[in-house]
């Protein structure tokens, strides 16, 4: 078994994450042409941060507008919730129970101490779960301040940080998901009438899928990354991972095992992957850096807290070269234009600078304002 190199794993992934064109390297990839079909190709999307999330369909779909996609969320296409690691992703609207129920279990168990830290009982999280469920019965939607008006006239404590907890967890245990925003604003609905067409797996069905997935849409990657990505156990992960025996190829990177799609294999295989160069802009909480407990061979160690700052949990916009991060942007909408600034970690070559400008012209046309980049 061939050893891949970071150049093939690094362009690989760009493949599998629907980051380059796969008719670049005459795979059998789709072309996605819906945020719809992106999400059910990953499985679940980072979702925590909206604009980001956004964006990460935007950069996907060539030629698509930010309203094409908040269209994509008020029509239910994508659906926004909380099924893994306890923060809010993407799912396709007619998985997310079973990924609730195989995923989210981790979460809630450490609820309690969360709950005992909060000053909160477990009558009193599933008190508001009820009230919020008998409010919303009917083809409800309520904004964040109105769902905090009606817990509280129900006299449950809204104080602190007890309203996210209250809103999380009842979104955890599949009651509601998130709706439409209202303006700028967040609204909850009832999952089982936003959604009503819910696939059913069993545990050990669910495991395989969501690993199939996985692989597919972040290979060549490692069982670790998986087990990150999802917050399952090393062995159910490994279990997951078993059972798509045939479905999945294996292959040898840095000494390990890394498995990914028969498409991207294919790709390797017929050393298509150098039509792949190219430039992208990614928010920072793109699936590109979050989707993997390992992520040097996308950021290298040297930067990666240019990209992670101090390692809690913020990620920043990355400017991404041929697989690799080469710098970070950020960006100042303005109400006739957006002005961005990047920060490349090394002078990017001509070739380099020319296919970041035409990646963040990608950027301005789905914004549907003139961009400056200074």
């Amino acid at each position: 078994m061939n050893e891949l190199s970071d150049s093939e794993v690094a362009r690989a992934r760009l493949l599998s994450l629907l980051l380059a064109d796969p008719s670049s390297a005459s795979t059998d990839l789709p072309a996605a042409t819906s945020a719809g079909e992106i999400v059910r190709w990953f499985g679940a999307m980072q979702a925590q941060d909206l604009a980001s999330g956004k964006w990460s369909f935007g950069v996907r779909l060539p030629g698509s507008l930010e309203t094409t996609i908040d269209a994509a969320i008020e029509s239910g296409e994508v659906l926004r919730t909380w099924p893994m690691r306890g923060t809010i992703h993407f799912v396709p609207p007619d998985d997310a129970r079973w990924m609730l129920e195989l995923t989210g279990v981790k979460a809630l168990d450490g609820a309690a101490r969360r709950r005992e830290y909060l000053g909160l009982d477990l009558a009193t999280v599933d008190g508001a779960a009820s009230v919020l469920e008998t409010t919303l019965r009917g083809g409800g939607k309520l904004t964040r301040a109105e769902a905090v008006a009606v817990l509280a006239e129900a006299g449950i404590s809204t104080a602190g940080q007890h309203t996210y907890h209250l809103l999380w967890y009842t979104s955890q245990i599949g009651v509601t998901c998130i709706g439409p925003n209202v303006g700028k604003e967040q609204t909850f609905v009832l999952l089982d009438e936003w959604a009503p067409q819910q696939r059913s797996f069993d545990r050990a069905q669910a495991l395989i899928e969501l690993a199939f997935r996985y692989f597919r849409s972040h290979g060549p990657t490692t069982v670790k990354d998986f087990a990150g990505w999802t917050g399952l156990s090393m062995a159910d992960s490994r279990a997951a991972l078993a059972g798509n025996d045939g479905r999945l190829v294996r292959a040898r990177f840095r000494g390990t095992d890394v498995w990914m799609g028969q498409p991207i294999a294919d790709a390797i295989a017929d050393g298509a992957l150098a039509r792949t160069a190219g430039a992208v802009v990614l928010p920072g909480f793109d699936e590109f850096v979050l989707g993997y407990k390992d992520r040097s061979v996308q950021v290298p160690d040297e930067h990666k807290n240019a990209i992670i700052p101090g390692g809690n949990g913020i990620f920043r916009s990355t400017i991404v070269v041929d697989g690799h991060a080469v710098g970070t942007w950020t960006r100042a909408r303005k109400k006739t234009r957006i002005d961005v600034s990047m920060v490349p970690f090394e002078p990017l070559s001509v070739r380099q600078k020319s296919a970041v400008m035409k990646a963040f012209e990608h950027y301005g046309r789905y914004c549907g304002l003139p961009l400056e980049v200074v």
